[in-house]
């Protein structure tokens, strides 16, 4: 797969950058939360933010196309698609956690080759992708190398966003080390600088994983669909996150039963 070029990686840092801006203003602040039709919440945040981004695209890379969570797509045939989820854990966002981030993903032809996780308050910002070693903060961080599931920890957004996988996550939590739930694309970050070890999810959109995947794989982990399958724009987006191969295919046969 191409490697991002050095304008499409200087871009997306002013994507970062103008996003957190708009995010900043609104945290912990008084706005108006909106209950979308799969009654997730979206706010201001979220679409001025996502709005500001979109702007920087157009201007800076008009021939790259933009799949958002909140303005949907455009040119998104295009060999380059910027992937875009302004305020991924937007729940956590609207009672004042600093567990949400931005996602910007990058893709060629439909593949994800490069993703930024970018938290506003925190400061923290990973990347990582194709010939994109993945750093938090400029500094090269790399994924655990525990590979047993005692050992490792395990996490998940919350189980009842688990409707298939439910039984097979709490059997997996009941073998690892612990379990944690919380944090949406946050878990990912953690997991790409070795501080847990596996992710279990269903149900992601591509603006949810568009990004993850390439930092995930760059710091040495596995991120992949329950059947093992490279993430691409049309999966179905119930994932499988491992800090290394070994334990990825340790864990992987329960998962791909589900998929059968």
């Amino acid at each position: 797969m191409p490697m991002p070029s050095a304008d499409q990686l200087a871009l997306a840092h002013a994507l970062a950058d103008a996003s957190a801006e708009v995010i900043r203003r609104y945290y912990r602040s008084d706005f108006a939360i909106v209950d979308k039709d799969d009654d997730s919440p979206v706010t201001q945040a979220d679409r001025e933010a996502e709005k500001a981004m979109r702007a920087l695209i157009e201007a800076r890379r008009p021939q790259d196309g933009i799949i958002g969570e909140e303005f949907g797509e455009q040119n998104a045939d295009a060999d380059w698609v910027w992937v875009l989820d302004p305020v991924d854990g937007t729940k956590s966002f609207t009672v004042g956690r600093p567990l949400f981030v931005t996602l910007i993903g990058l893709m060629y032809r439909g593949e994800p080759v490069f993703g930024v996780i970018n938290q506003p308050i925190t400061a923290d910002r990973w990347l990582g992708g194709e010939g994109v070693p993945t750093t938090l903060n400029g500094q090269p961080v790399s994924s655990s190398d525990v590979k047993g599931l005692a050992g490792a920890i395990i996490g998940t957004t919350g189980p009842e966003y688990l409707p298939r996988a439910r039984p097979v996550f709490e059997s997996l939590a009941k073998r690892s080390r612990y379990q944690i739930y919380g944090g949406d694309g946050y878990l990912y970050a953690q997991l790409a600088s070795g501080w847990l070890q596996l992710v279990v999810e269903e149900g992601l959109k591509l603006h949810d994983f568009a990004a993850l995947a390439p930092v995930i794989n760059a710091a040495g982990g596995r991120m992949t669909d329950w059947q093992g399958r490279p993430l691409h724009r049309h999966s179905e987006g119930c994932v499988l996150a491992a800090a290394n191969a070994t334990l990825h295919a340790a864990v992987l046969p329960e998962l791909a039963a589900l998929a059968v």
